[in-house]
């Protein structure tokens, strides 16, 4: 039988919430049964799943800590993606950003600068944007999907990383792993905690989510960026640039996942490696998504994306639970969300009801 997707003209104020509710109760019920699948018992994974992560102090650290580059790039990506410029490369662009904000430490391994950390910051964040640009100027120029090209950079950025780490930045002294030297103090994120690894990193994205806040909802170039968003002819009509809204979309995107790389080496990781992120420019397009494409909805996403991972981890330390278990709800958390914004912004009805509806 035909189906009728008629877009809603009315919605309650509840609306917003009732699409991320739906996603992260259908992921909770599906973790318990693919938990139990995996012989584990349902209540056991429950508590490893969402309520261990927040159970202790240091587990409520590792997850502010993950919940930090999550919050930061989707913040960046949700500004673009409002604007129907569809980045997906954050991946690429924090592994640029980590290697660009590595090279200070690296060159200047012995250096006792104060200086160092913020220009770690500033080389990183334009090595994002550069990776970013790459796919602003082909968009531009040659009119080509961003999607691929951005998707595509990723696998080089990651090429890139492995050359560099088994080679000019390995460390000579690190017995042939691919990584490179420690960094030193003046280039390590202070932490917040004794014994806890969450760092000033995590001031440095609520700030900055505030930040996109105010530039989404009372700029002027925010409003453009929506506009052409919501109706690209009319944005046109009313001279707003579309090249112009590319390109500051993909470097917003390219600077915030750039910073959030540099934040992984001076942080947690404290030198280059071959693992700089556990897919966190991924998973960041989900918690855009989930948080509505609104600044204040992705604080909340990404806490809830950051329990996950720990929860994970949790899991697999204590039952032997696949890692794989993380992607899984997170490919089930993104695929709720999309199905209950369907039924939210849309009436799904079979075509014979509305034949029967025109008759009478």
């Amino acid at each position: 039988m035909p189906w009728i997707i008629d877009a809603r003209t009315s919605n309650s104020r509840l609306v917003p919430i009732i699409a991320p509710l739906a996603a992260v109760i259908v992921t909770v019920v599906s973790g318990l049964v693919l938990m139990s699948f995996l012989g584990v018992e349902p209540g056991k994974a429950l508590y490893q799943l969402f309520i261990a992560p927040l159970s202790t102090a240091f587990n409520v650290s590792e997850v502010l800590l993950k919940a930090t580059p999550l919050l930061l790039i989707a913040q960046g990506l949700a500004i673009g993606f409002r604007a129907k410029i569809w980045n997906i490369g954050a991946e690429g662009q924090l592994i640029l950003g980590a290697i660009g904000g590595s090279l200070l430490p690296i060159w200047f391994n012995d250096s006792q600068n104060v200086l160092m950390l913020p220009a770690m910051i500033v080389v990183g964040t334009c090595c994002g944007m550069a990776w970013a640009a790459i796919a602003a100027a082909l968009r531009t120029r040659f009119n080509a999907n961003e999607i691929l090209v951005t998707l595509m950079l990723n696998s080089i950025a990651l090429q890139l990383l492995y050359y560099l780490v088994a080679g000019p930045l390995r460390d000579p002294f690190g017995f042939n792993f691919p990584q490179s030297a420690l960094f030193p103090d003046v280039a390590m994120l202070p932490t917040l905690f004794g014994g806890a690894r969450v760092n000033a990193g995590l001031f440095v994205a609520i700030g900055l989510s505030l930040v996109a806040w105010f530039f989404v909802e009372r700029s002027m170039v925010g409003y453009k960026l929506q506009v052409g968003g919501v109706a690209p002819h009319a944005a046109r009509y009313a001279g707003f640039s579309e090249k112009r809204a590319v390109w500051l979309s993909l470097l917003i995107g390219g600077a915030a996942a750039g910073m959030a790389g540099v934040f992984e080496v001076a942080g947690p990781l404290g030198q280059l490696q071959r693992v700089v992120s556990p897919g966190y420019g991924f998973a960041a397009i989900i918690v855009a998504f989930l948080g509505g494409l609104n600044a204040i909805g992705i604080l909340f996403a990404a806490f809830f994306m950051a329990v996950i991972y720990v929860g994970g981890d949790i899991a697999q330390a204590s039952a032997g639970v696949p890692y794989a278990v993380n992607s899984v709800l997170q490919g089930i958390l993104l695929i709720t969300y999309i199905a209950a914004r369907l039924f939210v912004d849309y009436r799904v009805r079979p075509r014979r009801a509305i034949s029967t509806m025109a008759v009478s």
